[in-house]
């Protein structure tokens, strides 16, 4: 329970051999706090070998979002009070179970309807089915407040056709759910006006139709995506080797749409950009696992180690003066491999064992 809700935060129940997880802050978009990590961790973990449940449903109360993402201004208490157990708390549990849903034994099928950003993506995105609707909006918007993706989020967009992870990872570029399904963030898409005929299917299905069969039954196609549209200059900018260059290639296109990447960039923290940049690469080349770990050393670098993190939270969620002062200030003062702190960081708790 919090303040924000009179009603408890995730509402767990079975319906039949269908498992439900509802997340509900729909005030607060149903933004994640350690409580609700536990209560989602504990009924997976009851479900599991639970011989009465077959399908695990995942959604979010409300019409504004499965979930904004992870208490940011709490972070960001943290952080400036020096709380670093606190924050490796709360991600070494968010970690987990993201990595849990990744590999449930029975299929979780998650509804990214309305808003879908940051920890949001760590619950929808690893999971077996995954569904957006013409109201989808997904993204890793983490280099907004001067930080990197996390929740497995660099696995995801390690895996995005040509570039677009990196495009996607370092603008915190928003997904409609034409362009999530391009990307990798979703498989179906379902018009929202029909989840609640597909929560019904899914809760009196006939033996033995899998939950893929019936949602196959309410797919249908979306529109062109337009992130597809835009991958020839996004792939030939986005390959470049550092943000600099990244920078200097964006400058040389004629494309309205990469002048304003340009612009966004210029206002973002270069340190979180190039941090970006190299956990992107860097998850491309492994497991889920080997991804989150990736993620905790910087996520827990910039929470110790760096100001950028605090400064953009406070920037934008405490004063709310729009104006961080990143250190450094621009892309053009980066050290050659500034993302080398955080990629070799050893966080003081290891993120598993």
């Amino acid at each position: 329970m919090t303040d924000i809700d009179a009603e408890p935060t995730v509402l767990v129940r079975t319906e039949g051999a269908l498992g439900r997880l509802t997340l509900n802050r729909p005030k607060a978009i149903n933004a994640l706090d350690l409580d609700m990590i536990g209560q989602l961790t504990a009924a997976l973990d009851a479900w599991r070998d639970d011989t009465d449940i077959d399908i695990v449903l995942l959604d979010g109360a409300g019409d504004r979002g499965l979930c904004a993402g992870g208490d940011v201004r709490a972070l960001y208490d943290q952080v400036t009070a020096g709380e670093a157990q606190r924050t490796a708390d709360f991600f070494r549990a968010e970690y987990a179970l993201n990595l849990m849903i990744s590999e449930y034994p029975k299929p979780i099928v998650a509804i990214a309807d309305g808003i879908t950003m940051g920890g949001g993506i760590g619950l929808a995105g690893h999971a077996a089915i995954r569904i957006v609707t013409e109201r989808s909006r997904l993204a890793m918007p983490e280099t907004r407040i001067g930080f990197t993706p996390d929740v497995g989020g660099t696995y995801l967009l390690g895996r995005s056709p040509g570039c677009l992870g990196e495009y996607l990872g370092l603008t915190g570029g928003i997904m409609t759910a034409a362009d999530a399904v391009y990307a990798g963030f979703a498989d179906h898409y379902v018009p929202s006006q029909r989840l609640d005929d597909l929560r019904e299917a899914l809760r009196n299905r006939a033996d033995p139709t899998s939950p893929s069969e019936l949602v196959l039954l309410f797919d249908e196609t979306p529109e062109a995506s337009a992130l597809a549209g835009e991958r020839a200059w996004i792939d030939e900018v986005f390959s470049a080797d550092s943000v600099g260059e990244i920078a200097d290639r964006l400058s040389a296109r004629a494309e309205v749409s990469a002048s304003a990447t340009a612009a966004t960039l210029a206002e973002l923290s270069p340190t979180g950009l190039a941090v970006t940049l190299d956990a992107v690469r860097e998850a491309r080349e492994g497991t889920l696992r080997d991804a989150l770990i990736g993620e905790y050393r910087r996520v827990m670098w910039f929470a110790t180690q760096h100001p950028d993190l605090a400064e953009g939270i406070r920037a934008q969620l405490v004063d709310k003066d729009r104006s961080p002062r990143w250190q450094p200030a621009t892309i053009a003062e980066l050290a050659e491999d500034a993302g080398a702190g955080a990629r070799g960081y050893v966080p003081e708790t290891p993120l598993f064992g």
